[in-house]
């Protein structure tokens, strides 16, 4: 079967690099569903694959000894999962879980370790998007400090619809806890209010956007930031 064209493989990472060196590197991957739920990773288990999402969408969440798990970032075809690989690592850190069950493209890790000695195009975007994730990590983590949880709900809510290119989804009480580190009642306090002023529709844990640029002005100014460096990475050279 002959494989697909960039075209057909919508992951914007992939799609920037130079259109010389995208059939080959095209060639090295398999396409994959991942289901909803799905745990790619544990932490401390060894990095096997490396997955640029298509259609789905990864969690990535910290697991806490005492306390309630955080989710501290969200991947979807923007970006791939681990970018730890880049760096060196041979384990995760985090726990990655499917939010969103849909297509990926998987290269095993060590071929992509030669894949980044080769390619200076790809060494050099895979660089800049490490710089948009650790961005997204500790924007993250002034969120958690700094900002109310009706906002964050709202920055959440939207990074999930950018990921889910959806006005609805299906989110759990137990993963919307994980994204604001609140406990349930934390969650049924903001999705009531976010509701009650029209926003999003949310019934047994199915959301619907109902108003993206009221939602927009309720959202923390992390969102505006993770927006602009995402942009930032967009723009850089290809």
């Amino acid at each position: 079967m002959p494989r697909p064209a960039i075209a057909d493989v919508p992951n914007r990472l992939l799609a920037a690099m130079p259109s010389r060196e995208r059939p080959r590197l095209l060639d090295r991957f398999e396409s994959v569903d991942l289901d909803f739920g799905q745990c790619l990773l544990q932490p401390g288990d060894r990095i096997n694959d490396v997955y640029f999402p298509r259609g789905s969408y990864i969690s990535l969440i910290l697991p806490q000894k005492h306390g309630a798990s955080l989710e501290v970032g969200l991947v979807g075809n923007e970006g791939m999962w681990s970018v730890d690989v880049s760096l060196g690592a041979d384990t995760s850190q985090l726990r990655a879980v499917v939010q969103g069950a849909g297509s990926a493209l998987r290269m095993k890790a060590n071929l992509f370790r030669q894949e980044l000695d080769a390619s200076a195009a790809l060494r050099g975007l895979i660089g800049r998007y490490t710089v948009v994730i650790l961005q997204q990590l500790a924007q993250t983590a002034v969120c958690m400090h700094s900002h109310f949880i009706e906002g964050r709900l709202a920055r959440w809510l939207l990074m999930t619809q950018d990921r889910a290119h959806s006005g609805s989804f299906h989110l759990t009480h137990e993963y919307l806890a994980y994204m604001l580190g609140v406990r349930r009642v934390g969650v049924t306090v903001a999705a009531s209010a976010l509701q009650h002023r029209k926003l999003i529709a949310y019934r047994r844990g199915n959301i619907e956007i109902l108003n993206r640029p009221g939602l927009e002005q309720v959202a923390c100014d992390c969102y505006a930031a993770d927006q602009l460096s995402y942009g930032q990475l967009r723009s850089g050279p290809n």
